[in-house]
């Protein structure tokens, strides 16, 4: 019988040799934190930072109010779910549509719209708010308030007035636009605007960003709300990842920076190195896999 003291000379060795490669598969593990959902596009409408297409993409502050879901990219406030039907990253603006707002072609009963304070939006300076069938009671027309817009605004109830769908909300095509008014308000069109329609004594509203070279064809103008979001959450540190073939993202419950590699690798810093290929969707590849399970063999037979 062999004596403990020379039983397995070679035990520490392999000990140290087992705790290193335990080391640096745990760093393996850690590495390979896998975002499978994120990609560039949400239906027909491109995604790309700050925006994301699910929990995770793009810039935190931005993911709780933009979601892609059903393939269909949506704007959240405080006052109801929109669609997001174009953005312009250039002039960093993006145009939201209300199901229940009125247009010429169609007309009812609208619910409000507003901004959320501390949201990183607010409403572009040419976006105009129509309000159709108010009361003659509304705070709207208080003579000491001047919340109208009497001038050019006149024209926008003109051409809303003259459509067919005014029936939609119980008034007859061509009425008088003495419950019409092109809301002025002195809060400002930056976060926290709001359309209280109920305490403006309204029925519903219409939102024009651009009349184009039909300002007397109300069928042919753009109906929507313009807005603008704030651009300076671009860091350097995206740009360098988006730079290396990655996309801005975050992850952890303090929503730290991740640099999203296509490969599905995440990563604090960049994907040059990350030994990617494009797949057309950011799902995860086999690599690490194969690494890990390389590792785990060779402890196997060696140990």
């Amino acid at each position: 019988m062999l004596s403990p003291s020379i039983s397995h000379p070679w035990l520490p060795t392999n000990l140290l040799v087992f705790l290193f490669l335990f080391h640096t598969l745990a760093d393996a593990i850690h590495v390979v934190t896998i975002n499978s959902t994120c990609r560039n596009t949400c239906g027909t409408i491109p995604v790309k930072f700050p925006f994301g297409s699910a929990f995770g993409c793009g810039h935190p502050f931005f993911a709780r109010y933009v979601k892609c879901t059903n393939g269909s990219l949506q704007f959240s406030t405080l006052t109801g779910i929109y669609t997001i039907s174009s953005i312009d990253y250039p002039t960093s603006t993006l145009i939201v549509t209300d199901p229940l707002m009125s247009t010429c072609r169609s007309m009812q009963n609208s619910g409000s719209f507003s901004l959320d304070r501390a949201s990183p939006f607010e409403i572009r300076p040419e976006n105009i708010f129509v309000l159709l069938g108010c009361s003659t009671t509304s705070p709207l027309f208080d003579p000491d308030e001047d919340l109208c817009d009497k001038g050019s605004g006149s024209r926008a109830c003109m051409g809303l007035y003259s459509c067919k769908s005014m029936t939609g909300i119980g008034l007859e095509p061509n009425s008088p636009i003495s419950s019409c008014c092109v809301y002025d308000s002195q809060v400002g069109l930056g976060p926290g605007y709001g359309l209280d329609l109920p305490r403006l004594q309204c029925s519903s509203y219409s939102s024009v960003y651009g009349f184009g070279e039909n300002k007397g064809d109300p069928m042919r103008w753009k109906f929507g709300i313009s807005l603008q979001y704030n651009d300076s959450y671009y860091t350097d540190g995206c740009k360098e990842c988006e730079t290396s073939g990655g996309m801005c993202g975050f992850t952890g419950l303090d929503e730290r920076f991740a640099c999203i590699c296509k490969n599905g690798i995440n990563t604090t810093t960049n994907c040059f190195g990350q030994g990617y290929s494009w797949s057309g969707t950011w799902g995860p590849k086999s690599q690490p896999k194969t690494r890990i399970g390389g590792l785990l063999l060779w402890m196997m037979l060696f140990l």
